[in-house]
């Protein structure tokens, strides 16, 4: 028997899709006792790991069959992982909406075995759900303090200090995180988990695409971390892939076409307000003519974004922990402004932007005044390092960036560049065959021992 995997009260084991209608039922019950769980396709019930055939059409039908037959509905995650060297299929899932159905009937797990739920359990269950009821991000996690990441911890109460709203400065992890109420049972609320901890399912998704519909991308990347960290990637990702405008008055001036406040807000509000049941993460897309910025969280039903854009709405919390948080370090605002804060500021400087009520999420949407001159910076907006002025027209600011790296060090790599610019291999990769073709670059040597040129 293989002693890694075996059956018990929150992991099912299934040799195979044909027995989809059985995981079903092992999923409910493991919800309806531990309200997550995790679900193999591919291992026998003893833990003999025999693999899985599947595609992309295969998980999508797993997806489809969990979301019709299992009520309230979840959002699982669902991945094809390698072990011992056979495709598998991994399904985690969770949730807090007790009792949960499978085709009308409810189960309960007990050791590894489902059984169906009597009417007085189901009594019991619903009475425990009702005193539990609450935000999804005042709940217990599995996370620990262990699981904090501490240089994250220091920087939010540094900062909080700074915006004077904590009037206490920072001890140890335990001690901060008991003040600031993210602690009980010396377990981590969920909303701590999420903001301070590094090894979580929440993600962020960047992508760069040809046109101006999600057909062809020319950049793409997900990464998975603390919601502080996320907030600085997906920042830094479109200040990078915008373009930069030059105003010389008394003295020359650097402006992006999209004001970067209103960037960060939309993210910010992105993970304040989101749905975290859903694995479905915040989406960054760059098109030729416009942002977007996706939240899996649905608008308030009662109001629409022009309700709050004319300060006629009250402010409605999806995660009341998560931005107290935001708000105690001057990330956010409590009150309902950040909707309204986005459009002045974009009227402000002739941006236009849209607020859409999507069936699933919403998305804000910030059109790009410059898309017409894709890949274009004026002659003005010059590399400050001594490349000449010639080399700059007709780049982007990432491959400007890149030229400047460069003229600092002939022999750096394009993975020291990708460090240093907080972005992609693929992105470096990229533009810097972007700037070959365009012979303003040139590799002298080879890869190891060979270094860069930049033909002046």
């Amino acid at each position: 028997m293989n002693n890694k995997f075996q059956e018990d009260e929150i992991t099912e084991l299934k040799k195979s899709t044909s027995e989809l209608k059985e995981a079903i039922v092992s999923m409910v019950s493991i919800l309806n006792k531990h309200r997550h769980g995790k679900l193999y396709f591919g291992i026998k019930d003893d833990g003999t790991v025999i693999g899985q055939e599947f595609s992309g059409k295969t998980l999508r039908y797993i997806s489809e069959v969990i979301s019709n037959k299992i009520e309230p509905k979840i959002y699982p995650k669902i991945s094809n992982v390698k072990i011992e060297d056979k495709d598998c299929i991994l399904v985690e899932f969770e949730g807090e909406d007790v009792p949960y159905f499978a085709d009308g009937r409810a189960y309960i797990r007990v050791s590894d075995r489902d059984q169906k739920l009597s009417i007085s359990e189901m009594r019991k269950i619903f009475l425990k759900a009702e005193n539990e009821s609450g935000s999804w991000d005042s709940r217990i996690s599995n996370k620990t303090i262990e699981d904090v990441n501490e240089e994250i911890l220091k920087d939010y109460i540094e900062r909080a200090n700074k915006a004077k709203r904590i009037p206490f400065q920072y001890t140890n992890k335990e001690d901060v995180l008991n003040k600031l109420g993210l602690l009980r049972d010396n377990k981590l609320l969920n909303a701590g988990k999420v903001l301070f901890c590094d090894n979580n399912n929440v993600e962020l998704q960047m992508a760069i695409f040809a046109t101006d519909t999600k057909t062809t991308f020319i950049d793409i990347d997900k990464v998975e971390g603390n919601i502080f960290d996320l907030i600085k990637i997906g920042q830094e990702y479109i200040r990078k892939n915008i373009i930069w405008n030059v105003k010389i008055t008394d003295k020359r001036e650097e402006y992006p076409e999209i004001p970067l406040d209103s960037i960060r807000e939309a993210i910010i509000n992105s993970y304040a307000h989101r749905l975290y049941q859903d694995p479905k993460g915040t989406e960054i897309s760059i098109f030729k003519n416009k942002v977007e910025i996706y939240n899996p969280g649905t608008f308030p039903e009662q109001y629409t974004p022009e309700d709050y854009i004319q300060n006629r709405a009250h402010s409605v919390f999806r995660n009341p922990i998560i931005a107290n948080i935001l708000y105690k370090s001057n990330d956010t605002e409590t009150y309902s402004s950040g909707i309204r804060r986005i459009y002045e500021e974009c009227t402000e400087n002739q941006v236009r932007v849209e607020f859409r009520k999507e069936k699933i999420g919403f998305t804000i949407i910030f059109y790009r005044k410059n898309y017409d001159k894709e890949n274009e910076i004026t002659k003005n907006v010059g590399v400050n390092v001594g490349v000449n002025v010639g080399v700059n027209v007709g780049v982007n600011s990432t491959q400007r960036k890149i030229l400047e790296l460069i003229e600092e060090n002939q022999s750096i790599t394009q993975k020291e560049i990708a460090s240093k610019l907080k972005t992609t291999i693929r992105t470096i990769e990229r533009n810097v065959n972007i700037l070959k073709e365009k012979e303003i670059l040139q590799r002298i040597g080879t890869d190891k021992a060979g270094y860069w040129k930049i033909i002046k």
